[in-house]
């Protein structure tokens, strides 16, 4: 439950998984070439519940499968739930990592940690942004100063626990904070349509047309402000702040992501940007698998799925899985650490590739192996 771990908790509780994160060398994989010139990662704030989206289980019982049908897509024996019509026909664009998980406390701070610098960390050392580290190594290695790092909107999401997420430079703060961008994104006045009603479609489609301008970029979106008294992905049911349930993520919140995620794709590839751009869909966790009273799911950080699209990626490719009742994976498991890795690879961000740690000597940028078989 949201709120339910106090900070010292929560610091406490990370301490424990910092030694998992640690790994040998990358090797490369000679076959496998990067292309993404920038990334668009698409945070779902709350965690979509897996069963109810894009890893249905129609064959468990109800009480697991939920109150939702499912559809078939363009990729022959990949289901998703009946929420999705639009992201059904994209599928041949978009492959599907079905067996993220973390071991860590299944609280909202802890996945945002681990998606969007690959690591958790306590009060300090800060590790900085995938987009902070892409940011920095550019502007060392002179590649000019297009290579922006932004967050919309800005600042960041309210989940319960005052601790960093993840967003920031890090460590990397001046004299080495990398090129960011924090209000260029707002300037757009007008909006399409087509991304649909609402604050998810215009920021989308904000993130899009600064992409068509300067496609090296690294853009963080972050579909909700908040978990509190609004809607969003976290779906407990229960009265009070955290009422969102089932019903509403289908009436409501997925429609809102599968109108967006659609236009966004159809956007990228009407611009001819979809093969140099990294379009990444996830939350911080899944949903309990099974439905609780209230009509909603809880937090469950055994297993979730991530969409990943363009920069040469596999169309249709379905990485990992989960069990029968989407308790945890089953085939192929994925950290966020490795979702991390995958991200920098595709940005061309060398296996070796170091930044001045805390102390100012040099830091692996990997904290995992990349997930080479998106492309293979």
């Amino acid at each position: 439950m949201d709120g339910a771990l106090s900070r010292r908790d929560f610091l406490g509780r990370t301490a424990a998984g910092l030694g998992a994160l640690a790994i040998g060398p990358v090797r490369a994989q000679p076959s496998v070439v990067s292309r993404a010139d920038g990334c668009l990662f698409l945070h779902l704030v709350g965690g979509p519940p897996h069963l109810d989206t894009f890893d249905p289980k129609p064959a468990a019982p109800s009480d697991y499968r939920g109150p939702f049908g499912t559809i078939r897509t363009r990729v022959p024996g990949v289901l998703l739930s009946e929420l999705f019509p639009r992201l059904a026909e994209r599928t041949d664009r978009v492959a599907f990592i079905r067996s993220l998980h973390h071991d860590g406390p299944p609280v909202h701070e802890c996945g945002f940690q681990m998606l969007h610098t690959g690591r958790l960390f306590r009060d300090g050392p800060v590790w900085p942004a995938l987009g902070a580290v892409w940011s920095y190594l550019a502007g060392q290695m002179r590649l000019g100063p297009g290579h922006a790092y932004a967050v919309l909107p800005y600042p960041e999401v309210q989940t319960g626990i005052a601790v960093e997420k993840g967003f920031g430079p890090g460590f990397l703060a001046p004299p080495l904070h990398p090129q960011t961008v924090t209000v260029g994104l707002r300037e757009q006045k007008t909006y399409d349509p087509g991304y649909g009603p609402g604050a998810l479609g215009q920021y989308c489609q904000q993130a899009v047309r600064w992409l068509v301008r300067r496609p090296c970029s690294f853009i963080t979106v972050l579909d909700y402000p908040t978990v509190f008294d609004a809607l969003s992905w976290d779906c407990h049911g229960v009265e009070g702040a955290l009422r969102t349930n089932l019903q509403d993520i289908g009436r409501y919140v997925a429609p809102a992501f599968d109108t967006a995620f659609a236009a966004l794709l159809d956007e990228l590839q009407a611009h001819g940007l979809l093969e140099r751009i990294l379009v990444v869909a996830t939350g911080e966790f899944g949903r309990t698998p099974r439905v609780n009273p209230h009509g909603g799911r809880d937090h469950w950080a055994g297993v979730w799925t991530a969409l990943v699209a363009g920069a040469g990626i596999r169309g249709g490719a379905v990485i990992g899985r989960s069990d029968a009742h989407g308790i945890e994976p089953a085939d192929r498991p994925v950290t966020p650490a490795e979702l991390a890795a995958t991200i920098l690879y595709a940005l061309g961000v060398p296996l070796t590739a170091t930044i001045p740690g805390p102390d100012g000597q040099p830091t692996p940028v990997y904290p995992a192996r990349p997930l080479f078989e998106l492309w293979t």
